[in-house]
């Protein structure tokens, strides 16, 4: 091994962990469900094989369905085969730290029950009083569940040699009193620093370096501004359409299931002011302060800064067949007549100093031509045509695209001398891509988070006051929405397979260009 090829190795051993947590329990409610088996337990599992995990843990689940501790084991060994992440070897000393308790979210008699389960589990395997609440369950159980553990006295407190924390998937409500009505809920009995709400999105190595990208590099922070940029788009789009979500998806539509949490998040990495501090306290202010900025949606205008849309049959993009996909309503679980929207674009302002006057384009959407993820940042043409006598011809101005998928990389457009005797442009890039090399450590999105929380480290999830403040910024135009007599005319269909309705277009010219950067 060269000296480079060491120093790499121990970079990216410092850059996986500092220190491994301290020794806890995870309870996971929910644990005979889908997202357990798909995305939690095969997390753990990746973190028990690569250090991540404490020296001394165990795995609780619970749920409503009655298994015994070797039926949920003999489950979660199988949802380690289909996701492909059963190591044999890694298993045999896992499956001894895994257990389950029957548990009726509603009954606090089995609340009670699971602490003494909880106790006698956390003496055998010396955990030292530490726990992690994982709520993977449905949200209408989050409260019912907040309320009995606290009732049942599991609630805890958060010290450094003993603690207890609650976590949260995303939605967090479904409009501002459903969501301050949670958070009343949660702080009847846990504290702000105990309640870790998640949304997977931002553990991605993509969203994170956008923070490191802004603020590491000296370059690019001068003209992020309104006298530099034109406009900001902001994509998430899906290729797939509800999928076994229907039953929720009908009643949430793209803008309680997208904008109130990725979309904003996206939108304050992009835009907040530089932190104090890289703390996360320092942080989350500074993303509260972003959606404070928000223009409020301007109702009286109806959609003139709103388009809706939903999938109607189509075929699926990029496909060898071409095969044909349903529309929306043509999906099971969907009602016939459902207005629900699949699609939305918002065009919103923040009334700062930095961004007065620049549009951030917002649009995420299902069953569209193919899944992807972006920043687009369009910065302004050059102010004055030094060439135009020369080349007669427009320039096209600088773009940044920040791409989280597929490509995960970083791309700068500019103009550059085409070869040849004849002066002419031809657009350049400069392109940074984040997969790693062989010697650098990754962790998927849940890998992180389950492992920012058993350390404390709260930068990553969000704050009540960001939840309100985005909450506000959306309820207006979900209840201009309901109340809209003739909503259907304004949902208007796009086939699926394709990048949306054509209003989107005429909302934003540059949609398209966007897509294709």
């Amino acid at each position: 091994m060269t000296g480079d090829q060491g120093e790499a190795v121990l970079a990216g051993t410092r850059c996986l962990l500092e220190a491994r947590p301290l020794p806890c329990l995870i309870v996971i409610f929910g644990g005979s469900g889908d997202l357990t088996a798909r995305k939690l337990f095969p997390a753990l599992s990746r973190l028990f094989q690569n250090g991540g995990l404490p020296e001394r843990f165990a795995i609780l689940g619970a749920g409503r369905t009655r298994m015994t501790d070797d039926t949920f084991r003999d489950k979660m060994r199988e949802a380690l085969l289909a996701e492909n992440a059963l190591n044999p070897g890694v298993w045999e000393e896992l499956t001894g730290r895994v257990f389950y308790e029957p548990v009726r979210y509603g009954e606090p008699g089995d609340y009670r029950k699971l602490g003494a389960r909880i106790q006698a589990i956390e003496e055998a395997m010396q955990t030292g009083g530490r726990r992690i609440f994982h709520l993977a369950v449905p949200p209408a159980v989050y409260e019912q569940a907040a309320e009995n553990l606290g009732l049942a006295g599991l609630a805890g407190s958060d010290a450094a040699d003993a603690w207890t924390r609650i976590v949260v998937e995303k939605p967090f409500g479904r409009d501002l009193v459903s969501a301050r009505r949670l958070d009343t809920v949660l702080h009847r009995h846990f504290q702000e620093s105990q309640i870790f709400r998640i949304d997977h999105y931002l553990a991605k190595e993509t969203i994170q370096n956008i923070l490191l990208f802004r603020f590491a590099n000296a370059v690019f922070e001068p003209v992020w501004n309104r006298n530099f940029v034109d406009y900001v788009s902001i994509v998430s789009a899906e290729s797939l359409g509800v999928e076994h979500r229907a039953g929720y998806y009908d009643q949430a539509g793209v803008l309680r299931d997208m904008f109130q949490n990725h979309m904003m998040q996206l939108l304050a990495l992009a835009a907040m002011e530089p932190p104090a501090h890289f703390t996360a306290h320092n942080v989350r202010d500074e993303k509260a302060k972003v959606f404070s900025s928000l223009r409020p949606f301007d109702t009286a205008g109806e959609f003139r800064d709103l388009v809706l849309g939903q999938y109607a049959a189509g075929s699926l993009a990029g496909s060898m067949d071409g095969r044909a996909m349903p529309g929306y309503r043509e999906e099971p679980g969907v009602a016939a007549s459902s207005v629900t929207p699949t699609f939305a674009m918002i065009r919103a302002y923040l009334d700062n100093w930095r961004w007065q006057g620049v549009p951030f384009y917002l649009s995420s959407g299902k069953r569209l031509a193919a899944k992807l993820t972006r920043i687009v940042v369009a910065f302004k043409e050059v102010p004055h045509a030094v060439f135009g006598n020369v080349l007669g011809e427009h320039i096209t101005a600088n773009r940044l695209v920040m791409e989280t998928f597929p490509s995960q990389a970083i791309d700068m457009t500019f103009q550059v001398k085409g070869q040849g005797a004849r002066l002419c442009l031809r657009p350049a890039k400069l392109t940074f891509s984040f997969p790693q090399g062989p010697d650098e450590p990754q962790l998927d999105s849940y890998e992180k988070v389950l492992l920012d929380c058993m350390l404390g480290d709260q930068m990553l999830f969000l704050r009540q006051d960001a939840v309100e403040l985005s909450w506000g910024f959306l309820t207006p135009i979900l209840d201009m929405c309901e109340a809209c007599g003739e909503l259907e005319s304004h949902v208007k269909t796009y086939p699926a397979g394709t990048w949306g309705p054509r209003a989107a277009q005429n909302l934003h010219p540059g949609y398209l260009k966007d897509l294709a950067s």
